[in-house]
């Protein structure tokens, strides 16, 4: 087959007998075994693939919108009767018992699995080396993380092993990989996507997102997946808008820029003077372009990791070696808190275990008040100030992160420097607000693709989907 442009022209060869589901398949098996080296795929699903595409071959009319489309999905998302592990020893071993509502929705329209990814353990992490199958490299320089925790899903996409895949998003784990890798990454609003079927890292900011390679095609998938469930209590019941027919065009907006981000000591020079440049143009486009000041930039990050650690050190409580995943061969030897101690210190990795320990100390008596309580307050000025924010404008023009992909090992030993890596995306799992990254630049130094971040007032994916569609290349951005 050709090369993948998009869904649509995919859809449209099917249809018109240029090739096959089942041929489709095999072409992307003999990419995924050519690029194994890149360690973006934990198991490839090859005969189940194969044989779901002889089934969509042998139908009289498509199954669904995403009729064919091949899928990839990030390791904390369950997939009945498949292994799900969170990159993680600590579920070793372990079979998902029923399927996420987001995977659910994606083969009931037609669409292929054909693989998990790897991703940070339990989705802790910004550059994809915390995992226990091993990094995932950049395929645009093999020598440079993907960027995490989502890195798998990123260059899944990034280097042609699936048409587009999901991630989840917690503090910027779809947008920043999609921004090291060079293609579009989506977090869709709080509640706008069913968690049911996500692994936990904080439940009060986890949302499974979209990597593609065209706005049309975030819109269908999004479309696809999103929407009211019963086995969500978190989960919205607004109706969901046919995002991908109703892209806008020609509309002018209104664009709020942090003074404050873009001359962040933290930015690459580099990346503000293209983030400026573009604010620049969108504002001879005839979009309005504001400078907001914003002076709450250096609480942020700290907000969200006492917030997510607290949240983190419950939800990993579970995983205990007692009923499923990794049990140490000494556990059975040991007294229950023995028990305990073993399987969890052989069983999560390094960074997992920094993070349980920060969200007990925050929730621990004489410190809660001090750390959970005045975070809580943060994130309530935070979630305030947006509101007032988007009631005069419609997005929030910001970096997506404050460099290119950097070397693989670069900052392993410096975890401070790498949760300040965050301070543009965190924002966004804070207040529940969708945002999306757009690959719009290479850096003139590193050779190196990097973007532009956009965010939006709740439910309201529409716009931003129709606007950063007006301003990418819908047929392919490579």
């Amino acid at each position: 087959m050709q090369d993948f442009i998009s869904i649509a022209r995919y859809q449209t060869q099917l249809l018109n007998g240029e090739t096959t589901c089942k041929a489709t398949v095999a072409h992307y098996l003999e990419k995924i075994e050519a690029h194994q080296h890149l360690n973006a795929f934990i198991e490839v699903y090859a005969a189940e693939a194969l044989q779901r595409a002889e089934e969509l071959d042998a139908m009289t009319a498509p199954q669904g919108k995403l009729h064919g489309v091949i899928v990839a999905l990030k390791d904390v998302i369950c997939h009945k009767d498949h292994a799900v592990t969170a990159a993680s020893k600590i579920l070793e071993g372990f079979t998902a018992v029923f399927s996420a509502t987001a995977v659910e929705r994606l083969l009931e329209a037609g669409a292929i699995i054909i693989g998990r990814v790897n991703c940070d353990e339990f989705a802790m992490g910004s550059t994809n080396e915390h995992s226990v199958y091993g990094k995932v490299l950049n395929a645009a320089d093999e020598t440079r993380i993907p960027g995490g925790s989502s890195g798998g899903s990123a260059v899944a996409v990034q280097a042609g092993l699936s048409m587009v895949s999901l991630g989840s998003d917690t503090g910027g784990s779809v947008r920043q990989p999609a921004d090291f890798c060079g293609i579009i990454g989506l977090k869709p609003t709080y509640g706008r996507v069913s968690r049911y079927g996500l692994i936990a890292y904080a439940s009060s900011f986890d949302q499974i997102g979209i990597f593609a390679r065209t706005i049309p095609d975030t819109a269908l998938v999004l479309e696809v997946i999103a929407g009211a469930d019963d086995f969500d209590s978190t989960v919205s019941q607004q109706p969901v808008p046919a995002y991908s027919a109703a892209l806008k065009k020609d509309a002018t907006y209104r664009i709020a820029y942090f003074p404050e981000a873009l001359e962040h000591e933290s930015l690459d020079p580099e990346i503000s003077a293209a983030l400026k440049d573009q604010l620049g143009k969108w504002e001879a486009a005839g979009h309005t372009v504001t400078p907001v000041h914003f002076d709450l930039l250096d609480y942020i990050v700290p907000t969200y990791y006492v917030l997510t650690t607290a949240e983190a050190s419950s939800n990993l409580s579970r995983f205990d070696g007692v009923k499923y995943g990794y049990r140490s061969p000494e556990a059975a030897r040991e007294e229950l808190d023995g028990f305990y101690k073993k399987n969890r210190s052989e069983g999560f990795g390094k960074e997992v275990k920094r993070r349980i320990l920060l969200g007990n100390f925050v929730l621990s008596s004489g410190y809660y008040d001090a750390y959970f309580t005045q975070a809580q307050k943060v994130r309530r000025i935070l979630t305030n100030n947006l509101q007032l924010i988007f009631k005069e404008f419609d997005f929030i023009c910001l970096p997506t992160a404050p460099s290119v992909a950097f070397k693989i090992g670069e900052k392993a030993q410096d975890p401070i420097a790498m949760y300040i890596a965050d301070i543009y995306t965190v924002m966004a799992n804070l207040t529940g607000i969708p945002a999306i990254s757009l690959p719009l630049f290479t850096h003139p130094t590193h050779q190196m693709p990097f973007g532009v971040q956009l965010m939006a007032a709740p439910f309201n994916e529409l716009s931003l989907l129709s606007f950063s569609n007006n301003n990418l290349a819908t047929e392919s951005l490579f």
